[in-house]
């Protein structure tokens, strides 16, 4: 359990070095600055669940975890934790690199209270999950980044951690490597670990998480599903320049109240969504095979030229699947005056299993920023009697043949008796 109650952390920031030294004899607010890292941060995370935190470079995130995890301690506000603490935090942190990586394995042991016995029964599961080889008992310092990482994350991961809290500890490691990380967050939901985590990496916040918050300049804008979370984060990048959101008003007002989030500067706006089947007729039910086409109608409230429009297929937890665009598929759309309106249609052939999956839509600039995004507008279902595993059915087509041994083939030129 994390309880993070009402957290602030400030920095002073000095003009001048001296100006530092002169700070520690008198207090001259002329010489120096405050800058507030985190401000009123209030959460908390129970046992056995999976937490993530979203938000730009310069959001508070690392700051968090460096106090959650008792590095630094907060200008006011408290944190409670209950259990063992395994951090993922710098690359490195906490490695001598003198040390070879297998001492430096039972030197962290120590850090977290195991015991040697306790580190030498633990020891050839970390060295295994790691695949290090015989760089094992190399000093750390002629590790790569990835070697780095597979000996911190190993080591946090079976020193039985009743809270791990990772920052973008996989975002070095190889593909192979961080699904074998996937795999084993997976195991520590099952034993009930809690797991705190910072990552970019949106697919796996929406995979892994059960909740999220969404930071910003050192505070907690949002919090809420994964998914909810990664949209506000996904709105806030795209449309960073972009000093205030429109208001939704007019003819797309029953389309919008759908959309479970939506942004953009509004010189364009989609004001009708619609799916239907290979005949044109509505549908949000389809099968293997069939024509899935996406009917999108926009208007223009201001002139733009070359408009990009766009769509997105996520699964149920909100990964994503599929998504294409009018630039993608080598459409020039051309030059749109203020009114003018724009009806566009994808069609493509439903390859997707036996599922529940949501629609968004979007029309964009030629540069990505969006003129209207909205996340989510349309739900529909893929049915079929066919179990497959995964989120695409690619019509498998199976062929086999009974070979026969070779012990039971005679050799040429011999009689049977």
């Amino acid at each position: 359990m994390i309880s993070v109650q009402n957290i602030s952390k400030v920095y002073r920031l000095y003009h001048h070095p001296l100006d530092r030294l002169l700070g520690n004899f008198r207090t001259d607010s002329r010489r120096s600055a405050d800058f507030w890292a985190l401000k009123d941060v209030t959460f908390r995370v129970e046992k056995g669940e999976v937490f993530a935190i979203l938000g730009p470079n310069g959001s508070g995130k690392s700051t968090l975890l460096q106090i959650i995890s008792g590095i630094l301690r907060p200008t006011s506000g408290r944190v409670l934790t209950s259990g063992r603490i395994a951090a993922l935090l710098e690359l490195g942190a906490g490695f001598n690199p003198e040390f070879t990586g297998r001492d430096n394995v039972y030197l962290n042991g120590e850090i977290m209270g195991l015991t040697r016995k306790e580190m030498e029964r633990a020891f050839p599961e970390i060295e295994a999950f790691a695949e290090l080889g015989r760089f094992i008992d190399r000093p750390v310092k002629e590790y790569s980044s990835g070697m780095y990482v597979r000996l911190a994350f190993s080591t946090a991961i079976h020193v039985d951690p009743e809270i791990l809290i990772v920052d973008e500890a996989l975002a070095v490691g190889d593909a192979i490597f961080a699904s074998r990380c996937i795999r084993k967050f997976e195991d520590l939901r099952q034993k009930k670990v809690t797991v705190l985590l910072v990552s970019h990496d949106l697919g796996l916040i929406k995979r892994l998480a059960d909740r999220a918050v969404f930071m910003l300049e050192g505070q907690v804008v949002m919090e809420g599903t994964p998914k909810d979370a990664v949209n506000q984060y996904v709105g806030f990048v795209l449309d960073r320049e972009r000093a205030s959101r429109p208001a939704v008003t007019g003819l797309d007002e029953n389309i919008a109240a759908k959309s479970s989030f939506r942004h953009g500067d509004g010189a364009s706006r989609v004001v009708d969504v619609q799916l239907v089947n290979g005949a044109g007729a509505p549908c949000r039910a389809f099968r293997p095979g069939e024509a899935l086409v996406v009917r999108i109608l926009a208007v223009f409230n201001q002139p733009v030229t070359n408009p990009v429009v766009g769509i997105l297929i996520r699964n149920r937890i909100g990964l994503d699947v599929f998504g294409t665009n009018s630039r993608l598929e080598g459409i020039d759309l051309g030059t749109f005056e203020e009114g003018e309106e724009l009806e566009i249609e994808f069609e493509m052939d439903c390859l997707l299993s036996r599922q529940e999956y949501t629609l968004t839509v979007a029309t964009q600039y030629s540069n990505g920023l969006s003129q209207d995004w909205m996340d989510d507008v349309l739900d529909f279902q893929v049915v079929d009697t066919k179990d497959v595993a995964g989120v695409l059915n690619l019509n498998a087509r199976v062929r086999h043949r009974k070979l026969v041994a070779a012990r039971d083939q005679q050799p040429s030129g011999l009689v049977q008796p």
